[in-house]
Order: structure tokens, then sequence, then C-alpha cells
């Protein structure tokens, strides 16, 4: 990319910061914590999908510290609940973010179930500072349900998902947790590692449309 691109992440949660982080600088793209743009508002991420919950994030964020925002939403999907937890993982169990009560609920609801197949998903969006959404991008993994946890790495629901994924069938993780295989490992195949690989290849053109934007008084 011919010019250094900053981003700040509107996340509050400092692992997926790091998974964030970690996949960007080394494609040239430098992020920022909220807390070093002064931080941004809380948004209700009452969207029907990841994508909505995303672009709210993200065009919150922009105007409010006058950067480019990046926001993520993802989550995971289950065939035998239906597709829950959804955009509600991250609260399955009640109080936000409680990961070991969100797995333990997991595993409770799917307790003999046969059919253990799972997807996570994550859908991207980066705003500009006027309020255009000038980004976005989706990524997403298969695998299955454990029927325990296994592994001390990762966040959320990496503890119970085991990789399965027909497009990366010879991944050295297959049949692992994502807490298991290490973050690199993760990153090559996750849903959020894939989408922010697209969102990489759309940013240069992305970015030319906010250079190009007429100044307003």
């Amino acid at each position: 990319m011919p010019t250094p691109i900053s981003l700040v992440v509107a996340s509050g949660n400092p692992k997926k910061l790091a998974e964030i982080r970690a996949l960007l600088e080394p494609l040239g793209i430098r992020t920022l914590a909220p807390a070093e743009v002064g931080g941004l508002p809380g948004v209700d991420e009452d969207a029907p999908d990841f994508a909505g919950n995303a672009a709210k994030k993200a065009t919150s964020g922009a105007a409010h510290c006058g950067h480019l925002c990046l926001a993520d939403d993802s989550g995971l999907t289950v065939v035998a609940l239906d597709g829950a937890p959804g955009v509600h993982s991250a609260r399955f169990a009640g109080r936000h973010g409680d990961d070991a009560a969100n797995n333990a609920l997991l595993l409770e609801r799917l307790d003999g179930a046969l059919d253990r197949r799972a997807a996570f998903v994550c859908s991207l969006a980066v705003a500009a500072p006027d309020g255009r959404l000038i980004a976005t991008a989706s990524g997403r993994v298969e695998g299955r349900i454990a029927t325990a946890p296994r592994g001390d790495g990762g966040f959320g629901y990496d503890p119970v998902f085991e990789l399965d994924d027909p497009r990366a069938p010879d991944h050295p993780g297959t049949g692992r947790t994502f807490a298991e295989i290490g973050a690199e490992a993760k990153g090559a195949v996750s849903h959020r590692g894939r989408a922010l690989r697209a969102l990489v290849e759309a940013l240069p053109a992305a970015l030319e449309t906010v250079r190009r934007a007429p100044e307003t008084s």
C-alpha cells in the first residue's frame, strides 16, 4: 500500500484487539485501541445480524473519534440450536463476555445432541469520519462443538469449537479446538482471519473514495 493506514478498532475486548492487531500489522496496517483516541461511546448491538452491528459500531466510532474506524461483530452459530447463539454469542448466558458461563450453557444445551455442527462468523466494517461506510468484509469457518472444553489459548468459544472446515481439510488443527492450535494457526483459517484478509484487499479502493470526497464546510 502506498501510504500507511491507521484504523481505530472499535472493541473493548483486549483479546480480540490483540488478535486483530496481530493479523493486520504484518500487512502494513496500524491499529489503535479506543483508549489511544480518548475512548469510544457504547453502541446498542441490536441489529438482527452481524453485519448490521459491525456497521453501527464502525460509523459511531468514526464519527466520535474523527479517524477511520474498524468494527467487528462475530459469533457462533450452531445448527442444532437453529443458529443460536448468533448475535447474542457474547451474552448467551446473560452477562456480556462471561466466556466460561457461555461455554457451559452451550454444552448444556447440546447435551446428548448428535448433530454438533457449528460455524464461527465474522463481519467487519470500516467507516470514515463523515459517517460513510467505506468497506465491509465477512468470513466463516466450519466446525463442530466438542463435548468438553479443551486447550488454554484463545477466548470466547475457542475451547469448545473443533475445526472441521472443508475449505481447509489438511489444516494441522483439524479435529482440535481453536484453544489448542495456537494463535498463528488459528489466524490462518479462522473466520476473523479470513474476513480481515478480504478487508485488506478491499481497503485501497475504499480509501481512494475517501481521498476523492469533496470537502464540506
